[in-house]
């Protein structure tokens, strides 16, 4: 094992590291403020002829303390991206008309002064023949999501039912906000993160006519439905929506299919109708999600998990069933990997994201079936896919790159933007490397590693194990700013993709249903002891510490173990039993653990809060003030234990954020907590500091 040298010949063994690492002398380490210089590429849509790509950066402003979207276009045959909206005006989802001539997009703008100050997202449109966005749909409550028909003359909307007030005017609306009327309870589904109290107001679909300018409800009733896609025709709408029994108390989503061409319905004529306007497609248990359409309107391709007792544990594999109706058919049931964004290209082929062993990878299979081809693979990550009669545009990253647009040509993917290009030529990025190790009970596990850009193989390094959220997912290798943000000030990151995380089979993400903190804690500590055998990590100073489902397996850590010198653990739960009827999870409680009063004592079993007295490890302990997937409550208990135990601790609580914290001054704060933090308790250092 490689060890810790003396301060003394640290001269020499630098000297000998830069011999055989040498990194260009202008070029210096990532900072917290790189935040605000981080462009974040996102949602590409290629053009119907494939000459263009629209996409989406998104950044932060450090004055204004928000982030802004913008709309950006590029040409697949060269040349630098161009902007198409203003600085201060965010615009999102962009979305293409068939015949190319116009971009649409969603945009919370006024048209003038005189209108009402709270402008709700609206359709709005560019011609690219020339001229300014025109705005196409004014509606009241504004509208979620948008697609143009085939045949350009009209648009399929999703939008959530109004409140009272959107239907009053500004000034009776600014009364009426003076004085709030109660929330009034009735659902088993009561609250959700980043929403508040739920109501009975549904989501539901509408078609626009763009010449006449009106707009048609085509479903209804207490469901709330998402995923609309047209019919090559245009005469018909698929999507997903619960609506079989109670939708609160399952996960059964199933694809409907209903005439774009019908009257707006009431809830009991859709049930009586089912036949003629509105038709179920699937009737699988588990939740059938993401339809879209074959090019000959014959099939639907949708993703399928077929085990819903597992929920979120359970794989999504591509399905295809026929659109009149019939047996569903499973693609991808032999592949035992999570699938993405299926779409369908102009000869019938099926492209889609595979998720596998820390990648993301775009395939492609046949509607009849066979194996899957990998068009992009290798070590990188596909996040979006946009498919058109004229090629294929992806978003994807790599460890030394955020995530940018690409496009699928023969001889693999073309680079068409460079959003970062300037930041990144400015700083050194440490080394990622992925490695693979055994946990305590023999099973394989699959980690990341990040370095320090100055990395010296000779030396040991304080080391941050950094556990991801979920559990269901896993860490990938897309760049990711926090790591290297770590590595550069002097951190070995550790990030294992423990049991529970996706891309390594339905029986390794389930290995932890209603068993946490057990096999998740012994992978991820192997993943801690691989790295000191390797003789990358200091068993003297390490640190632990994640947000969400990564505080909550951090908080398993710290009570089973006094290894780590100090912990920060983020929107985590530690009393279970508090959380039922108090966050969204009311039905996965009960389906992973059943009910609180009927099975108390696995819930308090599980419950890191029964084990706090053990924990010794100085705790920084955050969450947002507004969070409902895992609630303040959680943080404040574990703050409030340790603090009366005598125990090194703080609390941090950021006022009117929910789960994720977004606006951009917390989001650095957070960042530069984290490094105060290690530095105090894992290094040893005295002051504030933002990187060398």
């Amino acid at each position: 094992m490689r060890k810790h040298l003396p301060v003394l010949t640290l001269s020499v063994i630098l000297t000998a590291a830069l011999a055989a690492f040498p990194a260009p002398a202008e070029k210096r380490v990532l900072r917290v403020d790189d935040l605000f210089r981080l462009a974040a590429v996102d949602d590409p849509q290629i053009s119907p002829d494939g000459k263009l790509v629209a996409f989406t950066v998104t950044t932060l402003d450090a004055k204004k303390d928000e982030s802004e979207t913008a709309l950006w276009m590029v040409a697949t045959g060269g040349g630098e991206p161009w902007r198409l909206t203003a600085r201060g005006d965010s615009a999102e989802r962009p979305r293409w008309s068939p015949d190319g001539r116009r971009l649409g997009f969603l945009a919370e703008r006024k048209v003038d002064e005189d209108e009402d100050e709270e402008a709700k997202a609206q359709v709005w449109a560019f011609d690219l023949r020339g001229g300014d966005a025109q705005r196409l749909t004014q509606v009241p409550q504004g509208v979620v999501a948008f697609d143009f028909s085939p045949d350009g003359r009209r648009l399929l909307l999703t939008i959530r039912d109004p409140k009272p007030e959107d239907l009053l005017k500004p000034a009776e609306r600014k009364e009426k906000e003076k004085k709030p009327d109660p929330h009034v309870i009735d659902r088993r589904q009561f609250k959700m993160d980043g929403v508040g109290y739920l109501d009975r107001r549904r989501t539901h679909l509408y078609v626009f006519d763009l010449e006449s300018e009106t707009l048609r409800q085509i479903t209804s009733g207490d469901f709330d439905d998402a995923g609309a896609a047209w019919s090559p025709d245009g005469k018909l709408v698929a999507f997903s929506s619960k609506r079989t029994g109670d939708p609160d108390s399952n996960d059964n989503h199933d694809v409907w299919i209903v005439s774009a061409d019908g009257d707006a319905l009431a809830s009991s004529q859709l049930d009586a109708d089912k036949g003629q306007t509105l038709r179920q497609l699937t009737t699988n248990p588990g939740p059938d999600t993401q339809p879209q359409w074959s090019p000959d309107g014959e099939l639907v391709a949708y993703l399928a998990a077929v085990e819903p007792d597992l929920f979120w544990y359970a794989t999504p594999h591509l399905a295809v069933v026929p659109a009149a109706g019939g047996e569903p058919r499973l693609l991808t049931a032999e592949v035992d990997r999570h699938v993405y964004f299926p779409r369908f290209a102009s000869d019938g082929t099926i492209y889609f994201v595979l998720e596998d062993s820390g990648a993301f990878h775009l395939a492609a299979i046949d509607v009849d079936g066979g194996a899957v081809r990998r068009l992009v693979a290798g070590e990188r990550s596909v996040y979006g896919l946009s498919v058109s009669r004229g090629g294929v545009a992806v978003l994807m990253s790599e460890p030394q790159f955020p995530f940018e647009v690409f496009l699928l040509e023969g001889g693999g993917p073309r680079q068409l933007t460079h959003a970062n290009r300037e930041l990144l030529a400015e700083v050194r990025l440490g080394k990622v490397e992925e490695v693979r190790f055994k946990s305590a009970d023999g099973t394989e596990v699959e980690g990341f590693l990040t370095f320090p850009p100055d990395f010296n193989e000779l030396l040991t390094y304080p080391a941050l194990l950094r556990i991801h959220g979920g559990p269901v997912g896993q860490y990938d290798f897309a760049f990711d700013f926090p790591s290297q943000l770590f590595a550069a000030n002097g951190y070995l990151v550790i990030r294992p993709n423990p049991r529970g995380s996706s891309g390594q089979g339905q029986a390794f993400s389930a290995a932890i249903f209603a068993d946490w903190g057990n096999k998740d804690y012994e992978d991820v500590m192997a993943a801690v002891d691989d790295a000191i055998a390797r003789g990358y990590a200091d068993p003297e100073r390490l640190g632990v510490g994640g947000w969400s489902y990564g505080g909550i397996l951090t908080n398993y850590v710290i009570t089973k173990t006094d290894r780590f010198k100090g912990a920060v653990t983020g929107a985590s739960e530690v009393l279970y039993a508090a959380n039922y009827g108090h966050d969204h999870y009311q039905l996965e409680w009960e389906l992973e653990l059943g009910l609180p009063w009927e099975n108390r004592e696995l819930w308090e079993r599980l419950s890191p809060f029964n084990r706090v007295e053990k924990i010794t490890t100085p705790t920084l302990v955050m969450c947002g003030a507004q969070d409902w997937n895992v609630p303040v409550l959680n943080s404040e208990q574990l703050y409030q234990s340790l603090k009366r135990l005598g125990r090194t601790t703080e609390l941090v609580v950021y006022p009117g954020e929910d789960h994720g914290i977004d606006r951009p001054s917390f989001r650095k704060d957070r960042l530069q907590r984290y490094l105060d933090w290690y530095g105090r308790y894992v290094k040893g250092e005295t002051t504030r500091g933002d990187g060398p």
